[in-house]
């Protein structure tokens, strides 16, 4: 009996295995073809051992399909298998495209569904102590792109520059000169910094500074994509939350 064509686009969460959610487990669990992208988890794959597992993933510069391509592919798996799941990093609305390929799979007249996942954005800051949002410090967040379809740094970091709310900014590294010269000009040389690489697995690295010093603790550190920059005064909080951690630490035990 041949299953119906469904895509479901689901979120794997930020890298950690643990920090998937049931329903995306569940969902692996019935797809017939999994189609995976470049940061995800690879352990996820093991909720679909009955799935053929296809990597369609893009690192910068180093495309294995085109986003045309990978739309084509899911036409044509769901097509021929039936349930085909587009596992995604992260959440696959935040800068994801998870929208494109829902919309052009029912275009098709292809059955969709979509699993939302913990986005790195709010996961990998959180993860070394960092909050994205903290009474009396920061009222608001920015989550922005550093590399738009042009392959520029989005105006909106500009704009962002001149809040006093938390900026994360998303494939940003190789923009990182082009960041710290938009904060300077607004007299931010001060602010906290933290950039973050592989956040939440075993692989992560972290520097923390301020606009003045974080490209040469990044290059002392050498930090490098993919990594999260978070900018704003609640950076210094993850100090802070450290500092109570191995004060409690170092209390007597029982």
């Amino acid at each position: 009996m041949l299953n119906l064509p469904k895509l479901t686009v689901v979120g794997a969460g930020p890298g950690d295995p643990e920090l998937i959610t049931i329903k995306a487990v569940n969902t692996l669990k019935s797809a017939q073809v999994v189609l995976y992208d470049a940061l995800i988890n690879r352990e996820l794959l093991e909720y679909a051992p009955q799935a053929e597992h296809i990597f369609v993933g893009k690192r910068k510069d180093k495309h294995r399909y085109s986003q045309d391509e990978i739309n084509e592919l899911i036409v044509e798996y769901a097509s021929e298998r039936g349930h085909v799941v587009r596992l995604k990093g992260g959440d696959p609305f935040v800068f994801g495209r998870g929208s494109e390929e829902i919309n052009y799979a029912k275009s098709k007249g292809i059955d969709t569904g979509i699993v939302s996942g913990i986005t790195s954005s709010i996961a990998v800051p959180a993860n070394v102590g960092i909050p994205l949002t903290q009474r009396g410090t920061s009222e608001s967040f920015w989550v922005i792109t550093g590399t738009t379809t042009q392959r520029k740094l989005s105006d909106d970091v500009r704009l962002a520059a001149q809040s006093t709310a938390t900026v994360v900014i998303l494939m940003g590294m190789g923009k990182l000169n082009e960041i710290v010269e938009i904060f300077s000009r607004c007299g931010k040389e001060d602010i906290p910094v933290g950039v973050i690489q592989n956040g939440t697995t075993v692989n992560e690295k972290s520097g923390f500074g301020t606009i003045k010093t974080i490209e040469k603790i990044v290059a002392e550190k050498q930090l490098t994509a993919p990594a999260i920059i978070v900018i704003g005064e609640v950076v210094k909080e993850r100090n802070e939350l450290k500092a109570v951690f191995e004060q409690v630490n170092s209390l007597p035990q029982d």
